[in-house]
């Protein structure tokens, strides 16, 4: 039997520094985890990172990660579009190959812990790894950062802040871009798809300004079975359309299984599903 496979998709709050970026994915590849997907964007000022590996190399990874955080990124000079609480900012471990939810907030909870113990850096769970219901959602951490205690360790720390250390499934992270500098307009259609605020059960949503002239509906999708990227990205256009504005272009952020990317490509190429088609 192989070991169990995990996955970590750590979100760092540097978007423009190659340098350091490099230096974060040798920090992961130097205990054993390989990275498989790195993306930066400067406007956000955030990196996504993931990386697989087994269950006790993804903790080190993490830890390892944390400190070169630390001496990377100070949040106090911090300007980006992205809502952040820490340097490393989040930290969800994912069940791949014979891996387990269970195991992942083990996992979870041992990275707090040792990331306090090595770096004094203060942790929140979410998602599956919370400690108390109220504190799942990840919208919910960065609300009360600062004023709900962490976890693990005590007050925020002065330049990495905390992190947000989770267990969840597979999530794609997905971006549409308006044709509008109407922040409102990106902030209503992200409301109006939002599952805590009575929209698409899959869906996280936020709106930003990414330049002078352009917005955002950022999106996270948490069960791309459920809603397929080409229906989050012919909704966002329709409540667009509807307030006048186009859409201007979508991104992935980081991977999605392929499973989804072909589900869309089916879409607009106009295949039936389930249908065999020569190649």
């Amino acid at each position: 039997m192989s070991e169990p496979l995990y996955e970590i998709v750590p979100n760092l709050s540097e978007g423009r520094d190659a340098s350091a970026v490099d230096a974060f994915v040798a920090a992961i590849e130097g205990e054993g985890v390989r990275v498989i997907d790195r993306t930066s964007d400067a406007t956000h000022h955030r990196s996504v990172i993931t990386a697989v590996g087994g269950g006790e190399d993804v903790v080190r990874a993490g830890v390892a990660l944390a400190g070169e955080a630390l001496a990377r990124i100070d949040l106090r000079a911090h300007r980006g579009v992205h809502p952040r609480i820490g340097a490393l900012d989040v930290l969800p471990f994912v069940p791949l190959r014979g891996a387990t939810m269970a195991a992942c907030v083990r996992l979870a909870h041992a990275a707090g812990e040792r990331i306090w113990e090595q770096h004094r850096i203060p942790s929140y769970y979410y998602g599956a790894a919370r400690l108390a219901p109220e504190r799942a959602p990840l919208a919910a951490i960065r609300k009360h950062a600062g004023s709900w205690a962490p976890d693990v360790g005590d007050a925020l720390h002065e330049g990495a802040g905390a992190i947000a250390i989770g267990a969840r499934e597979i999530l794609i992270a997905f971006n549409v871009e308006l044709a509008t500098a109407d922040l409102t307009v990106a902030l209503a259609i992200a409301k109006l798809l939002r599952e805590r605020a009575g929209g698409l059960r899959t869906l996280r949503t936020l709106g930003l300004r990414l330049t002078a002239d352009r917005v955002q509906v950022s999106v996270n999708v948490t069960d791309y079975r459920a809603t397929p990227l080409y229906r989050v990205t012919e909704l966002v256009r329709k409540l667009a359309a509807d307030r006048g504005v186009a859409i201007v272009r979508s991104e992935l952020i980081g991977l999605a299984p392929r499973e989804a990317i072909e589900v869309t490509a089916r879409y607009y190429a106009g295949l039936r599903p389930g249908v065999a088609y020569p190649t």
